[in-house]
């Protein structure tokens, strides 16, 4: 089995390269082997997004149960839904922030195993537990495992998928990934309104999603580990063998020992927080510190307060169940649509085209009051909340160099987190006293932010090696 490539000379190009670690990543081939390593990674990040858009569908059965409180006489003096959510996107904070640094130091495949286990624990644990306080801590503790688990995915997808095809491997896993959210969907319209076992409905969604994540936790067992992230530990003859058996699973022959000198092998064996300030990096952070900040306020915006926006219109077809599925199958779709042409076009200009494509449409969806208008502007609000997630996933993973990959991106992303606490409390304040039309000026102006910071300071990536960005 060989490579296809559109002339002899890229051919030529490969086997040369192949005397390297990069060259022999980029070297792999568009297989079926390859193609079930990133589904075994994204289904990771399946429960992650199963879990948060969990969160406001068994709310409503967490109230009939009288677990949870609504206004004052919540657990904080708050509705505990509120707690609940905000007790999610802290835990992600922290996880992204504090722990999926781990990653750099004990390796993509141990840290990413360990994060799965803690999500799928502490769920579990979480779907017995009785009082309103015990749920939000249980939450909060399964939000860190969450928060490393995706990171973890991010980098540890960018390491071994081929140059040619990452922005094409991150929008497929993303198809995977976003499957969780009809999936939710349906979970709960089937579940909440029930007992079964003396046990009410959303214990059993909670279940459904930590069951299956521990049973897909023992299938992945033998995921290999990171080649690139094994040479640069100085773990040269574990990185070779990594990469053959992977080369062997693609169906190629494996390649020639590459140089102890190798790029990948030649970087710092540990890394350190104030390296993403340094000169080289300094401009990168700061520009993923902004993106990430602002790219939620859109996504979550639109997605959560939209409906909201229109109720007062009489828009009901907004709150029909039949709008909502619809709407939850465009993400999966467009992340599958978008794999036919993600890797034509640098991921920082897909980031600029996605927010500026939720702008148009999100503001059309705002003004529409035509329910066929609505339903076809709300799909397309959410096919760009999917082409923009999983080209900035694959993007923020490709700047930075593997000894500070994981620590970087963690940090970075974690602004998302940070931003999703504030934001929403924020969205309904202007909501309250400005009106729909002041919220959706402040989420036209967070999706311009992004389109400038990315578009102006964002490195080009479409191609290169992580060695050469």
């Amino acid at each position: 089995m060989t490579t296809i490539t559109s002339t002899g000379m890229a051919n030529d190009h490969i086997a040369a390269d192949r005397r390297t670690l990069a060259g022999r990543i980029d070297a792999l081939p568009s297989s079926a082997g390859l193609w079930r390593f990133i589904t075994l990674l994204a289904l990771g990040g399946f429960f992650e997004l199963y879990d948060l858009f969990e969160t406001g569908y068994i709310s409503s059965g967490l109230l009939a149960a009288g677990v949870f409180h609504t206004g004052s006489e919540g657990v904080f003096g708050i509705a505990d839904q509120a707690a609940f959510a905000s007790a999610t996107f802290l835990g992600l904070f922290v996880g992204a922030s504090l722990l999926a640094p781990y990653a750099d130091r004990f390796g993509r495949r141990l840290t990413f195993m360990c994060a799965l286990a803690w999500y799928g624990v502490f769920s579990l644990l979480m779907a017995f537990q009785q009082s309103a306080e015990m749920i939000i801590l249980f939450r909060f503790l399964v939000g860190i495992g969450l928060g490393v688990e995706l990171v973890t995915i991010d980098t540890y997808l960018s390491e071994w998928v081929p140059a040619h095809l990452r922005s094409r491997a991150f929008a497929y896993s993303f198809f995977i990934q976003f499957l969780s959210v009809p999936a939710v969907a349906l979970m709960s319209w089937w579940l909440v309104p029930q007992t079964i076992l003396n046990l009410e409905g959303w214990r059993w969604v909670v279940i459904a999603g930590a069951v299956c994540s521990l049973v897909i936790w023992l299938i992945r067992k033998n995921l290999p580990e990171s080649a690139r992230w094994l040479a640069q530990q100085g773990r040269h003859q574990e990185a070779h063998k990594v990469l053959s058996e992977m080369e062997k699973r693609c169906g190629i022959a494996p390649g020639e020992d590459f140089s102890d000198s190798d790029a990948a092998a030649a970087l710092p064996k540990k890394g350190r927080f104030s390296e993403i300030w340094s000169p080289a990096y300094r401009k990168r952070t700061l520009m993923l510190v902004v993106m990430n900040f602002f790219q939620a306020i859109g996504f979550f915006g639109f997605g959560n307060w939209l409906p909201a926006l229109l109720s007062g219109k009489g828009a009901t077809v907004t709150h029909s169940l039949l709008y909502a599925f619809f709407i939850t199958l465009a993400y999966p779709l467009g992340s599958l649509i978008c794999s036919r042409y993600a890797d034509k076009l640098e991921n920082k200009w897909q980031i600029v085209f996605s927010s500026l494509m939720t702008v148009v449409f999100g503001t059309l969806f705002a003004l529409a009051t035509n329910p066929v208008l609505m339903i076809i502007c709300g799909f397309l609000i959410t096919y760009s909340n999917a082409w923009l997630t999983f080209s900035y996933h694959a993007y923020q993973t490709e700047i930075f160099p593997t000894h500070i990959r994981a620590r970087a991106v963690g940090f970075c992303y974690s602004f998302s987190r940070l931003s999703t606490v504030f934001s929403s409390i924020l969205i309904g304040i202007i909501l309250q006293y400005a009106g729909s039309q002041g919220v959706i000026v402040f989420i036209v102006l967070s999706m311009l932010v992004v389109m400038l910071s990315v578009g102006i300071y964002g490195p080009k990536t479409r191609g290169l090696d992580l060695e050469n960005i």
